[in-house]
């Protein structure tokens, strides 16, 4: 009587789960695939340059106080072409204004031009600024626009801009403040702009202009394929349902792995019989061993799958940690002359941050040690996964004085704003270059630095000192599901084997659990003409 109705439960709930573990599976052995049709981007990472102390004719306080601006929030050096601007952010998260480090000018349309410049570079690669040539006047030659004749960097820069937007034939340009459709919340990053190209393929480029940042790049072949993996696999046509839609998916989950434990159960206190001819006989064998052999992947991607969904149900609340700073125009008398002499190097940009009481100039200076090597395949932040983290060094506003460990300190206070925790809590600080381990890449932010506490379940946080944002919060609850899903799901136990043989297992199982699927159907089929 239990092996019937065993019999029984398992045909019923393999009809429930057929299509959603088909829709799951195809889409599943097409995502290696997907991965690796991404758009022909030149780079992902743009090289950092010296900040060209000539340019800078007007300080940063004089260019803030002739534009009426009392107070910021924060301010960087940024250039288009051989043209130097202050990018000046009033107010977190909303567009910064750009001034001429030469005429304190503003620059109009600034943050939408800059937008533009960074995707043409990621696009088709950035200028060797190594290789610029000057004339007998001392004017870069390599310019896109003769400075010498203009002596006006904005309309130098609007130029340049303009005809590298003509050249490039970009059709339109979008701020982007929430995810949608096409850049999803995968994509970490906001606000960033999408710069779309007349092309044939239609790309799209997303860059945050607030850090140089390529976010995402997608073109009609690769959007093609996010929408059928969107609507087979993460089932975005559900999603007005909200949470309720990941509670269905972890049912369907579960009765897969109830499903397929009654069905190990079956084969084992059953024996294969010989079909002699018999078709319905002949298709249960084969869904006996189809299934057996693929038993254990179907579990593992269940259960992943499961979990997985039960953690989507928890609110991401990253994007409300972030500082928040007001300061004095009046206060920034900064002298990037003087900074220079005490790091005693080129500076490759400045910020300012308060760290305790007091104002710090960040500034931020290339790492010559030679023990430390290039990332691999740095041009390609999904497969190098590395970068080389600046050198920066924290000069007091006030005294000019150099803080020991300042980048540390920072990384900490920030860490202990965001959390609650104290200073005594801190159980480690640990700066973080590559993505690998419990910071994956899917955390999209570089270099950051990981403060662990003993509080939470040896909660850490992972911090942007240059943003002051923070990229994730993780403790040891959430490793459970994070290894769960890269190990079970995403087959990162095959890491050994590279990225091919990770792709190459997944496909094959994910077929399998098509085939056993087809294979049960058949049966079912079969069993209804007797």
């Amino acid at each position: 009587m239990l092996r019937k109705n065993i019999y029984s439960i398992h045909r019923t709930l393999s009809l429930i789960i057929a299509i959603p573990v088909l829709l799951w599976a195809a889409s599943g052995f097409m995502h290696p695939i997907m991965t690796n049709i991404r758009p022909r981007i030149a780079t992902q990472i743009l090289q950092p340059i010296p900040v060209d102390q000539t340019k800078i004719t007007i300080s940063l306080k004089d260019a803030l106080l002739k534009n009426n601006i009392q107070q910021i929030h924060s301010f960087r050096f940024v250039h288009i072409d051989t043209n130097w601007f202050y990018q000046v952010q009033i107010k977190p998260n909303i567009a910064p204004l750009y001034f001429s480090t030469q005429s304190g000018k503003p620059l109009v349309n600034g943050d939408e031009l800059y937008a533009q410049y960074l995707a043409i570079q990621f696009l088709n690669g950035e200028k060797d600024e190594n290789k610029a040539k000057k004339d007998d006047r001392g004017v870069d030659s390599r310019s896109a626009f003769d400075t010498s004749s203009v002596h006006d960097c904005c309309a130098a820069a609007q130029n340049c801009i303009s005809k590298s937007i003509a050249a490039c034939k970009i059709s339109s340009i979008t701020p982007v403040n929430s995810f949608n459709n096409e850049y999803k919340s995968i994509n970490r990053l906001l606000p960033v702009y999408k710069i779309t190209f007349e092309r044939a393929d239609g790309i799209r480029v997303y860059v945050e202009t607030t850090n140089d940042r390529f976010a995402y790049a997608v073109d009609n072949k690769r959007a093609f394929f996010d929408k059928i993996f969107s609507v087979f696999h993460n089932w975005s046509w559900m999603d007005r349902l909200g949470n309720a839609k990941y509670i269905l998916m972890a049912l369907l989950l579960a009765l897969t792995i109830a499903t397929s434990l009654m069905g190990i159960y079956i084969f084992f206190i059953t024996k294969t019989k010989n079909p002699k001819g018999n078709d319905l006989l002949k298709a249960r064998r084969n869904h006996r061993w189809t299934s057996i052999v693929f038993s254990l992947f179907t579990l593992m991607f269940a259960f992943s799958g499961a979990f997985h969904a039960i953690e989507k149900l928890k609110t991401d609340t990253r994007y409300q940690y972030f500082t928040s700073l007001s300061i004095d125009a009046d206060s920034l008398s900064l002298d990037v002359f003087r900074l220079g002499e005490i790091v005693k190097t080129k500076l490759y940009n400045v910020s300012v941050v308060k760290l305790g009481k007091e104002y710090y100039w960040q500034v931020f200076t290339k790492d010559n040690n030679p023990s430390k090597q290039k990332p691999s395949q740095g041009r390609d932040m999904m497969k190098g996964k590395q970068v080389i983290a600046p050198k920066v060094f924290y000069i007091n506003t006030s005294s000019n004085s150099l803080l020991p460990e300042g980048e540390k300190l920072y990384a900490q206070q920030l860490a202990l704003a965001f959390s609650g925790n104290v200073a005594s809590q801190i159980t480690s600080s640990e700066l973080i270059t590559k993505f690998e381990g419990e910071y994956g890449f899917v955390n999209k932010r570089l270099p950051v630095w990981k403060i662990g506490f003993s509080t939470n379940n040896n909660e850490r946080y992972y911090v942007e000192t240059s943003t002051g944002n923070l990229s994730v919060r993780i403790d040891d609850n959430d490793l459970y599901e994070g290894y769960s899903f890269a190990i079970l799901h995403k087959h990162h136990f095959m890491d050994f084997a590279g990225k091919v043989g990770r792709d190459i297992s997944t496909m094959f199982w994910a077929m399998g659990q098509i085939a056993m699927v087809v294979v049960g159907l058949v049966l079912w089929r079969r069993s209804l003409k007797i």
